[in-house]
């Protein structure tokens, strides 16, 4: 029985890491903060380690065939470059260099599709196309691509494979995270939407995505991790489908958009934390869509209708009332 050591499986991406790899017969061992946190089901086959990321798991690492890396700070809230670059680089660097210590064979890194340029519904961003505006001015984004390229930089003995997920709804948004933009829509008379789009993705087929990279990736490689590109509109739209609702939908003027980001930047530079800013609210005005096609040739990848993921989302947002 192989040994995976996994980080962040108390949030979306982590849990449904952990229940594919004990699913699929492997022996999990996980840092957490607090094993209280963990929502998943005890299991002989799962060893929980309470720590920091930057906690010396030497020990734990030993036998251990691979590594996958998940846990970030992706608050769109924080004021500096450098809290990012604590968790997401320095932090990464540190377990990498332990797994380099240890042998591993393979580190897996989840970052982010926003590294990567993304493209229309005419042109879809891919694995190729360079990171774009507004994600270059991201502190969550270029921390996330600084440690890509450190990484793919150091892959010459433990092996690296990097995974960039687009935006993922599912089962186990315990917080939520971005659970978040299905009560946007859900129970509400009224829906406001942006006229960008994002592209979709279960968290579940993320996790079979990060399973398949484990037996089939290929070192130096990354590979997007996506499936339906949709505006903001079509994805309510679908939410509206699930839930059985039928909401009046109001677009919201760029001006405004524009207007809000301005008032967050002012507040931001007088030390106000807040999720708006001029970089965000771009976000919600372009469409910000990724191809999947490299992940179906090459990882054998099976993507189920966003559908899925709602439904899943949402039942599990009804019994944790």
């Amino acid at each position: 029985m192989k040994k995976v050591f996994v980080t962040g499986i108390t949030g979306l991406l982590g849990a449904n890491v952990v229940n594919k790899l004990l699913e699929n017969g492997y022996f999990v061992i996980a840092l957490v903060r607090k094993k209280s946190s963990y929502l998943g089901e005890e299991n002989k086959n799962l060893r929980l380690i309470e720590g920091s990321l930057f906690y010396d798991i030497s020990k734990y690492l030993k036998g251990v065939s691979y590594f996958v890396h998940i846990a970030a700070e992706t608050s769109h809230n924080l004021l500096s470059y450098t809290e990012y670059i604590k968790t997401n680089y320095d932090a990464t660097i540190h377990l990498f260099l332990l797994a380099v210590d240890a042998q591993v064979d393979r580190f897996l890194f989840v970052s982010s599709a926003n590294t990567l340029g993304f493209g229309s519904l005419e042109k879809l961003g891919t694995e190729n196309c360079l990171q774009k505006y507004p994600f270059t001015h991201s502190f969550y984004a270029k921390s996330k691509l600084e440690t890509e390229n450190y990484l793919l930089q150091n892959k010459q003995g433990t092996e690296v494979i990097i995974l960039n997920p687009t935006f993922m709804i599912g089962k186990y948004d315990r917080k939520p995270s971005s659970g978040k933009i299905i009560f946007w829509a859900w129970k509400k008379k009224f829906v406001f939407y942006p006229k960008g789009g994002k592209s979709f993705v279960h968290a579940e087929d993320v996790a079979n995505g990060i399973l398949k990279a484990i037996e089939k990736g290929r070192n130096g490689e990354k590979y997007l991790l996506t499936n339906e590109n949709l505006k903001y509109k079509g994805f309510f739209n679908r939410v509206n489908a699930v839930t059985n609702q039928n909401p009046l939908m109001i677009p919201i003027p760029d001006f405004l958009l524009i207007f809000l980001g301005f008032i967050g930047d002012v507040l931001r530079r007088f030390k106000v934390k807040t999720n708006v800013s001029s970089t965000n609210m771009k976000a919600l005005r372009i469409d910000n869509f990724y191809d999947n096609q490299k992940s179906i040739d090459e990882l054998g990848m099976e993507y189920q209708p966003i559908e899925n993921a709602i439904e899943d989302a949402v039942c599990f947002f009804e019994e944790r009332k």
